[in-house]
């Protein structure tokens, strides 16, 4: 059976108070589902679906990529608002990297292309390093985000980026939920 996987940098859990009290600003914008702030992470590549007979090649391929990058630990912050695709249609709503973009970024450059070679879709968007907050699932509250976004600038935090994970996401009725299957250290 194929397993979800996406590659990401994990936020500590010990900010997922901080995420969770962003999220706590948008709680009366209908149709907002907010992510779990356990889990808060950026993505640096989503794969999908991977049958386990991959998943090997694709351990090699991050390793190599990482090393590649040749990024030491780094701090991030996150802080800020924004949204995807655009303030006029919203489909995610999530807090932007300030400090340490440019090293997600270059962690995105170096694993994007050599998981492309194994086959799997390459973004089809700019890599914006973000933490995803809520997801719209109807425009109800769509003028309280909006006036969020513009008025509100929350820091949540900041980190030392240690690794780089390979995760799986297994879809539950209570939302996803997340393990690490391999990490990469810097």
């Amino acid at each position: 059976m194929s397993k979800r996987l996406f590659v990401s940098v994990d936020l500590p859990t010990e900010l997922a108070d901080e995420v969770a009290a962003v999220q706590e600003e948008f709680a009366d914008a209908s149709g907002l589902r907010v992510t779990d702030p356990e889990q808060a992470h950026v993505t640096l590549f989503f794969l999908g679906d991977v049958h386990p007979s991959r998943v090997k090649t694709v351990k090699s391929a991050l390793i190599e990529a990482v090393e590649a990058a040749d990024i030491d630990p780094f701090t991030a912050r996150v802080e800020g608002l924004g949204v995807f695709p655009s303030l006029e249609y919203i489909s995610v709503l999530w807090a932007g990297v300030s400090v340490g973009a440019e090293e997600l970024t270059t962690l995105h450059k170096a694993i994007e292309p050599r998981l492309v070679d194994l086959g799997f879709d390459a973004d089809d968007h700019e890599f914006t390093p973000h933490v995803t907050l809520a997801r719209m699932d109807h425009a109800g509250g769509k003028e309280l985000v909006q006036e969020g976004v513009r008025e509100l600038d929350p820091v949540v935090g900041e980190w030392t980026v240690e690794d780089v994970r390979l995760t799986e996401s297994e879809l539950t009725p209570d939302g996803p939920e997340y393990s690490t299957v391999r990490r990469f250290e810097l």
